[in-house]
């Protein structure tokens, strides 16, 4: 997805591509990030906007937007030799991750930034609810 790229983004993203010879990331679009149910404010950086700033980072060499729910479809499109997630999925939630040991590749989780996500940072930015009115 990689709304609002972060410090955990990117160090997954390299420890992805220490793994294999190129980096593909296939990224949610728009439509497909609001039928995950992340809220209704999200995504707050649109599709394009998000390709084109996980394209310039030096570890990706390529950026794919799927509209699809999950990116099975793409995962089988690309066979893949290595996936890579982040260690907060367990190996049996990783989708395409069957599929691509059964063709001989490696799945891979990568340990995660501890305090980074975007939901966290989503709340950093956003102003905290009004105080209650005071009796009297």
């Amino acid at each position: 997805m990689f709304d609002l790229l972060h410090t955990g983004h990117v160090t997954l993203l390299e420890a992805a591509r220490a793994e294999g010879d190129a980096l593909i990331v296939g990224l949610n679009s728009d439509a497909s990030v609001r039928r995950l149910g992340k809220g209704a404010d999200r995504p707050v950086v649109r599709e394009a906007e998000r390709a084109r700033v996980v394209a310039a980072l030096a570890s990706v060499d390529c950026v794919v937007v799927f509209d699809e729910d999950t990116p099975l479809a793409l995962i089988r499109r690309i066979r893949p030799d290595v996936l890579v997630k982040g260690a907060d999925y367990e190996r049996q939630d990783i989708v395409g991750g069957d599929d691509v040991e059964g063709w001989g590749g490696r799945v891979v989780r990568v340990p995660l930034v501890k305090d980074q996500s975007t939901t966290s940072l989503l709340a950093k930015l956003r102003p905290p609810p009004p105080a209650p009115p005071r009796d009297g």
